[in-house]
Order: C-alpha cells, then structure tokens, then sequence
C-alpha cells in the first residue's frame, strides 16, 4: 500500500475538462503553475523562476530609466532606428511568444482528461488557442513595427559611410567636429510641372557640443552660381556669368544629364548629393550631409505627428480655390502646414522662407521621442516614401543625440540669404561668405559663453549687436537717417515686413524674436 501511495503522488489524476482548462489559463498569467500542480517540479520550477526573475529585471530596468524620462525616450528612439537593436529585440520577442505559447499548451497536455470524448478534447483546444492569444497578438503586433522600423531604416538610410574619413566611432561619432551642417531640401515635382524644382533650401549647422543651430536660408532665385574648378559643371558653365538659371534649378540640371554633370554619379542621388557640394563650395561650409523631402509628403509627415501648433498673427491665403489660414494659436494639420510654408499670395519667397524656418523650429520644439515611438507607423511610412537622404546608418543615433541637444539646450539662430541683405541678381559671393561665417562665429561665441556661470552669461542680442560696431560714420544697427534697412529698400513707411520670420539685416536672428 506505501508504495501504491508513493506511484499516485508522483502522478496525480488527471482534472475533468473545465480544471483543466483552469489550470492551463492559469499559466497565461504565471507560466509554470500547472506543472507544479501536476509535480513536473523541475519544469515547473525553472518556468517560474525565468518567469519571475524576467519581471523582476524589467521592473528594475524600467525604475532606472524612469529617473529620467526625457532620456529614456531618446535611448528608445535610438535604439529603434539601429538594425542590430531591432534584430535581436525581433529574436527576442519572437522566441518568448513561442516559449510562452508551448508553456499554455503543454500545460493543457498534462492536465487534460485521458479519456475524454472527441467533443471536449476539440472544445478545450480551441479555448487552449484562445488562451493563447493575449501573447501572440501583442507579440505578432511588435514584430510587424520591428520589421517595419527595419524596413524604413534599410531603405532610408542605405547610405555607406564617406571612404575618405575615419570609420565611425561612437564614442566620438563626429570626428572631433566642433559642428556639423546638413542641407535641408524642400524638393516640390507634379504631374503638371516638368522635373524637380528645389524651391525649399536650407543648410543647419549645428553645434555638437550645445546644439546652437544656425539655419542658413538660400532663396531659390540666387543667380550667378559658382561651381568647384574641378567639376563639369564649371566646364560646362564658365565663370562669371556661365550658369544663367536659378539655384533651384541645379538639381534637374544634373538630373537630365547624372553620368556627365554629377561630382558623384555613384552614389544614391547624384543631384542631391551635387547641389550639396555646390552649395557648400558658395558658402565656404563643410556641408557634411543633406536630407530632401518632397513638399507634398511633408504633409504626411506631419500628419503622422498629429500636426503642428502655430501662432498666425496675419491671415495667410493660399492654394487656387481661395483657401485662407485664419490667425490665432492654431494646430495645423499636414495640408495647412505645407501651405503655411509655401503660400506666397501677398507676399513673396523672401517671406515663405521666413515661415519656413519658424516651422522647422516649431517642429523642433513640438515633436518628443514618445511621439515618434507611438506614431511609428504612419511616421515610418510618411518618410520612407518621402524622405531621401545621404546619412549613413551608423550616424542615426548619434543625430538622434544632437537633435535632442537642440530642442532641449540649443539656440536657433537664422540667416537668409535674400534682400535687402543680398542682391539675388548679383550675389556678392565673398560677402556671403563672410556673413555666413561670422553668424557661426558669433553663434559659437554665445554658445561658449552661455557655457559658464548664469551671472556672467551675455545677452544674445549684445553678441550680435557689437558686430555692427563700425567706424564713425558708418552706418550702426541697420539704420540710416532714421529709416530701418526694410524702410529704405522697400521705401515703404512700415519700419519691418509683416511675413513672421522675415529676416531684415546682415546678423544671423533669433529665432525666438522672429517667429510668432
């Protein structure tokens, strides 16, 4: 009789069917509770234990970095932008789902009746496949995002690092570069309009070390374009006067004819990449990298985000059908934002690209990591169909880093390149030259100085208002005879333009003091 005793404790009878549907629900929640109800104990045990343990880590990982939030949501978005990262967090979910899923159902297996009938043997594996929903859906759920996140990436940011520098390091992922300048392309194509006109152009650069970003404005109709000496297009287009179309026409220049006008046919875009260059060659910069959106998918993008809050303070028209942006505090969609940045209806480029850069800066300010990871979707689709750039895999992450430097500690500054600063007709191209170089210095100079203690922090409109200190008798502050730079260039009465975020004088602005 002991030894009978001992055999039914090392095997317990089974349960009836609804038991052990119980017990095997009962392993949704705690995996390893019904092998130790049926005395599987070493299964039970190690299930439960890497169960509890695997809880115990996440608590511990998630209380971490919730110490600091803002943090814990760039790491994420960093994370979710490397292909490695995404690979193995797919491995992992994938493998935990099919673990978690054979735990249910071998929890069934051992519990089940042995001579139950066909009718509840098929009922009680269908409730067994119900149970296993809760894991499988979220699982099947971040797989999909996963695989697309890898998607986007793979064909986004396909590009390879340059040969000719360094390979790249991720403790120092600039090169020691104390800034680094990327072109913003705002590139606008239609079925009714032959090739891509580049009517949106600006180059960022910004600062590594305290995100103070510079955004350098370049009209579309700046004439006179200089090309490297080395490359076709200065061959084909001879100084002075050899190119006599418009900057945003460069790129369907190169476009037409890739394989004999590109400084670069090999690479993804070889009129982007050369209007890179050939911008970089006129403003004396190291443009580094550039990033072309198409003006009709940025309405996507910004749909994806939810859209934007802006302040108009004028009515803006725009569009053929007497469409009007209204003023007030307003969150514009992604229709109304693209026209919020291209209307010219009483105005003219000069002020759409003053709108342009407060919209960059309004994005900036607005757009958190949270907002990316939980719009990732629509985000990831807007941008691979939108969004062509030349910046490497390996550099997301750390752009990702200097963006979140920007919007949280960077000052942005703008300066545009458009009358009555610059003559578009006629450029003076070592004057834009100097102008563009002493707003990064000046730039620079406030970052350092903001750098030390608050008492002795400057005034940023000091920094740049003892640029204009001359010699007597030449003009000080932009004004002469009492009339401001827009008075006697415009010679209207209004001492500045209405557009928000025009700029008017030789000082690269705030953009806090221009954009409404």
């Amino acid at each position: 009789m002991p030894a009978e005793d001992d055999k039914r404790d090392e095997a317990p009878t089974r349960f009836g069917t609804v038991r052990a549907l119980l017990w095997t629900a009962a392993s949704v929640p705690l995996p390893g509770a019904a092998h130790l109800r049926m005395r599987h104990r070493i299964a039970g045990t190690v299930i439960l234990s890497l169960y509890l343990s695997s809880i115990a880590a996440l608590v511990v990982w998630g209380w971490r970095l919730g110490a600091d939030e803002a943090g814990t949501m760039t790491l994420l978005a960093r994370m979710a932008v490397q292909s490695q990262w995404l690979l193995g967090a797919m491995g992992v979910v994938f493998a935990v789902a099919v673990l978690w899923s054979t735990v249910i159902v071998h929890s069934w297996v051992i519990t089940r009746p042995t001579d139950a009938s066909w009718g509840p043997r098929l009922g009680g594996a269908a409730v067994v496949l119900v149970l296993c929903l809760p894991i499988a859906a979220p699982s099947a759920l971040a797989l999909h995002g996963g695989y697309t996140a890898y998607q986007t990436i793979t064909n986004v940011f396909h590009a390879e690092e340059d040969p000719e520098l360094p390979p790249h390091d991720d403790a120092d992922p600039w090169n020691g570069q104390e800034r680094v300048s990327v072109l913003l392309i705002g590139a606008d194509s239609a079925d009714n309009r032959y090739g891509v006109r580049t009517d949106t152009m600006m180059v960022a650069s910004m600062d590594t070390r305290t995100g103070d970003t510079v955004l350098v404005g370049l009209p579309r109709n700046l004439e006179n374009i200089r090309f490297p000496e080395d490359s076709a297009l200065a061959e084909l287009y001879p100084e002075p006067y050899g190119f006599d179309l418009l900057l945003n026409d460069v790129y369907q220049t190169v476009a037409e004819q890739p394989e004999e006008l590109a400084m670069n046919p090999a690479v993804a875009d070889p009129p982007a990449d050369t209007l890179k260059k050939v911008i970089a060659h006129n403003l004396g910069l190291d443009i580094g990298y550039y990033a072309m959106v198409d003006m009709m998918g940025f309405r996507d993008l910004i749909d994806a985000i939810g859209g934007v809050r802006v302040r108009i303070e004028e009515p803006i028209p725009y569009g053929v059908h007497g469409g009007v942006l209204e003023p007030g505090l307003r969150r514009l969609n992604g229709h109304d934002a693209l026209w919020y940045g291209r209307s010219r209806t009483n105005s003219d480029d000069y002020g759409r690209m003053g709108r342009q850069g407060c919209l960059i800066k309004y994005v900036t300010e607005q757009v958190e990591p949270t907002t990316i990871l939980t719009s990732y979707r629509r985000l990831a689709g807007a941008t691979e169909r939108t969004l062509s750039t030349d910046i490497p895999q390996s550099k997301v992450p750390a752009f990702i880093e200097l963006a979140d430097l920007v919007t949280d500690d960077g000052r942005m500054s703008t300066l545009q390149l458009s009358p009555p600063q610059v003559n578009t007709a006629n450029p003076d191209w070592e004057a834009i030259r100097d102008l563009v170089a002493r707003a990064i210095d000046v730039s620079e100079e406030v970052g350092d100085d903001l750098g030390g203690s608050d008492d002795d922090a400057p005034d940023p409109s000091a920094a740049e208002s003892s640029e204009n200190e001359g010699e007597p008798g030449e003009e000080i502050g932009g004004e002469e005879d009492g009339r401001t730079e827009w008075q006697r260039y415009t010679g209207l009465d209004q001492e500045e333009p209405a557009d928000p975020g025009r700029q008017v004088g030789e000082e690269a602005t705030d953009l806090s003091t221009l954009c409404p």
